[in-house]
């Protein structure tokens, strides 16, 4: 059994994956070093300019590999250990890393949860995503379908109606989720659930949550491994 520290590494290091990931959908790529992951020119939407991957990580590893120009430059400090005020950034939000043991009984679930297999239907899933804005579902290009690593689930209801969706990251240790949503009138918990009755069961299921999302995900089994930050120049 791994440990609480190990499954929080393995955490970090999975959504800096699944940031490379998204950033390799849209043509770019990040750099991995020994204590940060960063990017040199802007990200995708929503997508961090740098990820620190260590506990010692410390300013230098991530300034050093983005460039501070770009508005809105933004950084996930993965272990809330660092101060970038001093360096023209301020807190963007803070939230905590979340983890659900392998092996838990998976909630049940509604409704018939399966991977996004076509552009079309990955066009519908993110559209959902974005509540209707059209500019930000274009966010999840069909790139991603071709990714081993990567499994974009939707949730639907007897009548086809979609009732939610997720990003499901595969790391050797741990399985990844990100982008959780509920479309209007669905139930969270009942998102959480098509997650982890789809989600391998042999590890744990890891992401982060914050605010009113963090809840439903405690409810589901999930507890909380530590905290984390993100920072922004804008």
């Amino acid at each position: 059994m791994i440990t609480d520290d190990e499954v929080l590494g393995d955490a970090v290091r999975n959504n800096a994956d699944w940031c490379q990931t998204m950033c390799r959908a849209h043509g770019l790529t990040g750099t991995f070093g020994p204590r940060a992951w960063t990017s040199s020119v802007r990200t995708p939407l929503y997508y961090p300019e740098a990820v620190t991957l260590t506990e010692d990580a410390a300013a230098k590893d991530v300034l050093d590999g983005i460039d501070r120009t770009i508005p809105w430059t933004s950084v996930k400090d993965s272990y809330a250990r660092l101060d970038l005020e001093p360096e023209g950034f301020r807190l963007l939000f803070e939230a905590q890393w979340i983890a659900r043991p392998a092996g838990l009984p998976a909630p049940a679930a509604t409704g018939d949860w399966r991977p996004v297999r076509s552009p079309e239907e990955l066009d519908a899933w993110a559209l959902a995503w974005s509540d209707g804005d059209a500019g930000d579902a274009m966010l999840f290009r069909p790139e991603l379908l071709a990714d081993p690593a990567t499994t974009i689930l939707a949730g639907h209801g007897d009548d086809g109606r979609l009732l939610g969706g997720a990003v499901l990251t595969t790391s050797p240790r741990v399985t990844g989720v990100s982008n959780l949503f509920a479309t209007p009138g669905t139930d969270p918990s009942l998102a959480w659930a098509g997650v982890l009755a789809s989600a391998p069961a042999d590890r744990p299921v890891v992401g982060y949550e914050s605010g009113d999302d963090l809840p439903p995900a405690l409810a589901a089994g999930f507890g909380t491994i530590g905290p984390l930050r993100v920072w922004t120049t804008g």
